[in-house]
């Protein structure tokens, strides 16, 4: 794959969109987990299905093309906009908000997609990720999103810190709410940007594998965040490694490696409390 890297560009652009969204996947994935919104993946996933479909479809009828990628990215931020509506209309049950907006995604994939005549090879790049779809405009795309997260991150962490652990103290304290408004549409933008490489269906892994794998080895939310990056990262890494030697789609190598490496951190675990226990027998 090294010769790969440097002789092919679409590899190239695979490579270095993977490493971003390694990055920032698991970046917003850790205040996602510790908010315990961590469905709300897998509905702005659902939802950006539908923006692609229709973007596949649009073109199937007019001629025109269309970046499914542009129109995915609409669908889920307007997704997410309507996950935090409903959020403060049924303050008591939020979370019947997440099946709502996945139930929509479902429903308009399934529509734009019979009245586009069906699957084709790139609706399946979408869906499963792909190496060789990755072109130059989606790595910048998928550059300027990163920029974003980690700037809005830097800039922010207290008040997100905050807004993760105590969210009723931080309407005490006078957050701005319009916070955690840019934060579900960064939510949004860093889900369509990974589909190119893990697929639509597995993204939301992305985003809860390696922090779920953290959580289990971590004692602080910084380790915590920069544990899960790393295990983003070695996910992606050998992931698209193992995708590009055995010549299948990268997003269940990738998924499969996090998986792995989740296994791995049980097992530390729980040789790590065994011999504890034994210490305390001596």
């Amino acid at each position: 794959m090294i010769e790969a890297l440097l002789t092919f560009d679409f590899i190239r652009y695979s490579f270095i969109s993977g490493l971003i969204v390694g990055l920032i996947a698991p970046l917003l994935g850790a205040f996602i987990v510790v908010r315990r919104l961590s469905l709300i993946a897998d509905a702005l996933s659902h939802i950006s299905l539908g923006g692609i479909t229709f973007g596949l479809y649009i073109t199937s009828i007019t001629g025109f093309v269309i970046n499914p990628l542009i129109s995915g990215i609409v669908f889920s931020i307007l997704g997410a906009l309507g996950i935090e509506k409903m959020r403060t209309a049924y303050k008591n049950f939020s979370e019947i908000s997440i099946p709502i907006i996945m139930s929509l995604g479902i429903a308009l994939s399934v529509i734009f997609l019979s009245l586009s005549n069906g699957f084709n090879q790139d609706l399946f790049g979408y869906l499963f990720g792909s190496i060789s779809a990755v072109t130059l405009g989606d790595l910048i795309l998928i550059a300027i999103i990163g920029i974003v997260v980690v700037t809005f991150i830097i800039l922010l962490y207290k008040e997100m810190f905050l807004l993760s652990f105590d969210e009723e103290y931080s309407e005490v304290m006078k957050i701005n709410r319009f916070i955690h408004i840019i934060f579900i549409i960064l939510v949004a933008l860093v889900i369509s940007a990974s589909m190119r490489i893990v697929g639509i269906l597995l993204v939301s892994a992305m985003m809860t594998l390696p922090v779920a794998a953290a959580i289990r080895i971590t004692s602080s939310f910084k380790q915590l965040i920069f544990v899960s990056i790393l295990f983003g990262e070695l996910s992606v890494i050998i992931g698209l490694f193992l995708g590009f030697q055995l010549n299948i789609s990268p997003g269940g190598t990738i998924v499969l490696v996090a998986i792995m490496i989740l296994t791995l951190t049980f097992l530390v675990k729980k040789i790590g409390v065994s011999q504890s226990d034994r210490a305390r027998e001596l």
